[in-house]
Order: structure tokens, then sequence, then C-alpha cells
């Protein structure tokens, strides 16, 4: 479809000021050349871009080897405006101040369960209110707020079609949360959020096809594809905790941890593993944590620190679990083909540990190769997706959601 003059100038002002965001500092005839653009197309709207604040020159050129003054350069104003991030998890929710290049100026954090039952979103309006007055930042430069919820979500209606462990179920979000907020916010499912913070400012970075995957007491993965996150048609696409990874379990009926949780998530999440290393060690007597084990459910933390120290059970129970997850990121990774896998959540603690054996499976069973690594970002993985989300769904000269408006 032909742009009218009106978004043919608007669509130039996103691709330049994306470009001097990516490459300041930058002059105004090196982004012509960059984009393609006509010099005095560039002049105007840097001028504009410069009016309102989201760049600004410096200097006035220095003088080159041949004499001549050097082109006065732009540079991105990372302060025009800020945003908020938040990441509601299961146990915590995590809120953060953040500038346009995803510098954290403040966080604040509470227990998901203190609140959930008594308002959770009025509180965390009132933690949004103490972060912005506390750091004392001129209401109107904060563009507004973006939301990972631990659950499936309707990012353009704003509504939780489920969220297991907070207890929504067609929970309208965004109708509750406009009582408490005045600015815009966005929403969408937490591990999508940080699959976009990942390919912002992680790991991911300028990969425009990327999988991440978060493991966790479930499992879940955010997609991105040709540079555009994919939600599926019920916005449910990267639920990878539900791929079934043993036929021979088909046979048998299958009891999930948790109500509505996954058979992948069931086998190797991190739930899963502390629940089989019990068993193994409750059936041991000579296991050094047998005591531990009868009195109290050993974590999947327990069974990894264990493994460490090369505790022969421990070990078993852990490349189990790890065979099925990478049995399961094999399979989504033959059919999306990523430039890059991101692994997060919970077991990024022991990275180290699991990142040799999965890539040494997926190099056994994938016909090309991939990379495999853990997320960059770690705990504010959530937030700044969350941040990185807003600056894509919201409607505003930041905005490059669309594909020809891609540098």
């Amino acid at each position: 479809m032909k742009r009218t003059p009106r978004q043919q100038r608007y669509n130039n002002k996103k691709r330049i000021i994306q470009c001097i965001r990516e490459c300041s500092p930058i002059s105004r005839a090196e982004i012509a050349g960059k984009l393609q653009l006509s010099k005095p197309t560039v002049s105007m709207a840097v001028d504009e871009l410069i009016q309102e604040e989201w760049i600004y020159e410096k200097g006035i050129g220095e003088s080159s080897s041949q004499g001549g003054r050097r082109p006065i350069q732009l540079f991105f104003n990372e302060k025009a405006a800020y945003i908020i991030g938040a990441d509601i998890g299961g146990t915590k929710v995590k809120i953060v101040l953040c500038d346009l290049s995803g510098n954290i100026l403040a966080e604040i954090g509470f227990l998901t369960s203190t609140y959930l039952q008594t308002g959770l979103l009025k509180q965390m309006a009132h933690e949004t209110e103490r972060l912005i007055a506390k750091n004392q930042i001129v209401r109107d430069r904060i563009l507004g707020m973006g939301v990972g919820i631990p659950g499936i979500t309707q990012t353009a209606s704003g509504l939780v079609i489920e969220a297991p462990s907070l207890g929504w179920v067609q929970y309208p979000f965004i109708g509750e949360a406009k009582r408490f907020f005045d600015f815009p916010i966005h929403i969408d499912n937490d591990v999508n959020a940080a699959a976009l913070g990942e390919q912002w400012l992680g790991n991911a970075r300028n990969k425009r096809n990327v999988l991440f995957i978060a493991v966790g007491t479930g499992i879940g993965s955010g997609i991105i594809l040709n540079n555009q996150l994919y939600r599926g048609a019920s916005s449910a696409a990267g639920e990878i905790g539900y791929m079934v990874t043993d036929k021979e379990d088909m046979k048998r009926e299958f009891k999930p941890v948790f109500r509505r949780y996954g058979y992948l998530e069931s086998v190797a999440g991190g739930k899963a593993i502390g629940d089989h290393y019990t068993e193994a060690v409750r059936n041991n007597p000579h296991h050094s944590l047998f005591g531990q084990a009868q009195s109290s459910q050993l974590s999947g933390a327990d069974a990894f620190s264990s493994a460490a120290k090369g505790d022969a059970t421990a070990i078993e129970v852990i490349h189990q679990a790890l065979e099925h997850l990478a049995c399961g990121v094999v399979n989504a990774a033959s059919l999306l083909n990523p430039e890059v896998i991101i692994l997060g959540g919970g077991v990024l603690h022991s990275a180290a540990y699991i990142l040799p054996r999965i890539q040494e499976i997926i190099d056994r069973y994938l016909p090309s190769s991939v990379e495999i690594k853990p997320a960059r970002l770690g705990e504010n993985a959530g937030v700044l997706g969350a941040v990185s989300l807003f600056l894509r769904e919201h409607d505003s000269v930041l905005n490059l959601r669309d594909e020809g408006d891609h540098i």
C-alpha cells in the first residue's frame, strides 16, 4: 500500500532516529548515505527530532586533516523520555525505571503473594509512583509501561487468557490497570518479553531469528522470526514445555507436576529434577543426603550442586533431564532454524554445567549448527524485555515494528 507524504515523512523520522540510536555519533551526510535518503530529507527530519529533543548536536565539528571542518555529530538523547518495565512472577514482582537505551536508573520489588489477593495492580502503581518521585522524573517524560506476565496473554486486547501461577483466567489486565495508571501499558508473556530483551541488549543482539528458552519450574520459549515476535494463532506459541520427548511415556497415564503443566517441564523442569533427585536419594540409604531427603524435598538447585561435587546419583538424574530438554531444543530448532538459541530462567545458575551437554546433543542431531548461549541479562531479562516490548508496541517515533522500517 502506497504511503501518503505525511506517512512517508513519519517513516523517515523513525528510520533516522533508529539509525542515530545505533550509530551515534553520526553526521547528517552519513545518515543520508546509510539510509539512501536525500540530504534535504534527512536535514528536515533531523531538525524536527532536535526540536522534539529525541536527539541533540554536539560540538561544531573538528578540523579534518585537509584543514576543513568535520561535520557536526548527532547523538541520540537517551534521557528524552523514560519507560517503566515490570516483570510479574509467581514469586516476585520486579519494577524498573529505564531510559531509552535500557539503562536501569532505579528498581524495586515485592513478593507477589503479599498483594495478589488484595490488589497487585494497586501495589504496582504505588511502587511505580515511588520510583518516579524518588528519581525526580517529570511526569510527562514517562512514555508508559511494558509488563511481562507468566501466562498466555493477548497483547492487542490486554487480556490475560491464563496465568496458572497467579490464578488468573480471562483477566482483563489492561482494563484493570487503567484504574491505577494514567499512561499507556503493553503486556506480553514473560518469556516473550525476555526474548525481546536479549535481542535488544543481550546475547541475541543483531539477530533476526531467535529462540529463547526459559527453564525454571516450568519451561517456555519466546520465538523471534525475521525480527518479529511470533505469538501464534491464539497467542500461545512457544509453549515448548508441552512437547513429548519420550514416546514410551505416552503409553502410561501422564500426571503433570502442576495442573496445566506439560510433559517436558514435568521431566526436565527445576521442580521435576528436584523431585526425581529426592526419590533417588530416598532409595539409597548410603547417600549423604539420605536423612535430609527423608524429612524434606530436595530442590533442583540441590541436585546441580551435588552433581558439581561428583555425586553420581545427581549426575544421572540431571543427565536424564538434560536429554529430554535437549530433545525439545532439537525439535524446536529444526522447525525454526534460529540464528542463536538463548537459555535463561532459573537454570542459568547452572549454565556452565548444562550448556556443553545440550550443545553436544544439538550438534549430533541438527542438520545445521546453531550456537546455544546463556541469557546475558540474567535476572533483568524480564524487566528489560518488558521495556523493549513497550518500545516496539507503542505508537511513537521510536516504534519500528514494520519490516520495511527495519535498518
